[in-house]
């Protein structure tokens, strides 16, 4: 009997099936079910049931994907976070000078900061720390602890190369980045400003940011900006 020759015009090559739950489009699907989801009820009052209308999937496919509303909720900020985070490293260890990446950075955290799906996630896991306090600490190491720990990279290696003079440089890079939110983040929090910064307000904001810590920590002629750009 002569083989089956699979290489001929007359070969259809099956679709590839992925194992279950290891299918990258159909997990998209989800979370894009649970941003409508979520940003629509809440986080306490959203169900699995929610989520499955909203994304178009059986609930047995959900929890072969997610095993409960905490991980799914988690999955989905952290893809918006990944997103983010792809912008902010590229700013960060770019061949910009140190002040012109700082202010990059500087409005790229403030901006997203302030922007509604990110305010809206955190009042949802502020408002669900009280019953899922794990929820809280995993939200914060995963978003700010992360981003201040990339800011904090840039600092060392400016200490290394003589350029910058800080003594707890951690304490810097939390300086710097609260100085970039001084006066929008909170605000934008707890409802006192109903939209997002104006982007003078942030640019006005970061350069100030900027300004006053380089004329704290930068060595010699880049103090104040000058020589670092």
């Amino acid at each position: 009997m002569n083989k089956l020759d699979c290489t001929g015009p007359d070969h259809i090559p099956q679709k590839r099936r992925h194992a279950a739950g290891a299918d990258p489009a159909k997990r998209d699907q989800i979370l894009d079910g649970a941003v409508t989801a979520f940003f629509s009820r809440g986080f306490d009052g959203t169900s699995m049931n929610d989520v499955c209308r909203a994304s178009n999937v059986s609930k047995g496919t959900l929890y072969v994907y997610f095993a409960d509303k905490v991980a799914l909720f988690e999955a989905m900020v952290s893809r918006e976070r990944d997103r983010l985070f792809l912008g902010l490293e590229a700013t960060l260890t770019s061949d910009r000078p140190l002040a012109e990446k700082l202010t990059i950075f500087g409005r790229q955290v403030a901006e997203s900061l302030g922007s509604d799906r990110v305010i809206r996630t955190h009042r949802m896991v502020i408002g669900a720390v009280e019953t899922l306090p794990e929820l809280g600490v995993r939200f914060y190491d995963s978003g700010a602890r992360r981003g201040q720990a990339g800011l904090l990279k840039l600092l060392e290696r400016e200490i290394t190369l003589g350029h910058l003079r800080i003594p707890d440089p951690a304490l810097g890079a939390s300086q710097f980045l609260e100085l970039c939110l001084a006066g929008t983040f909170r605000q934008r929090l707890l409802g006192k400003a109903p939209l997002p910064p104006a982007p003078d307000r942030i640019a006005a904001t970061v350069d100030s940011a900027v300004t006053m810590f380089l004329t704290a920590y930068a060595v010699g002629d880049r103090q104040g900006g000058t020589g670092a750009v």
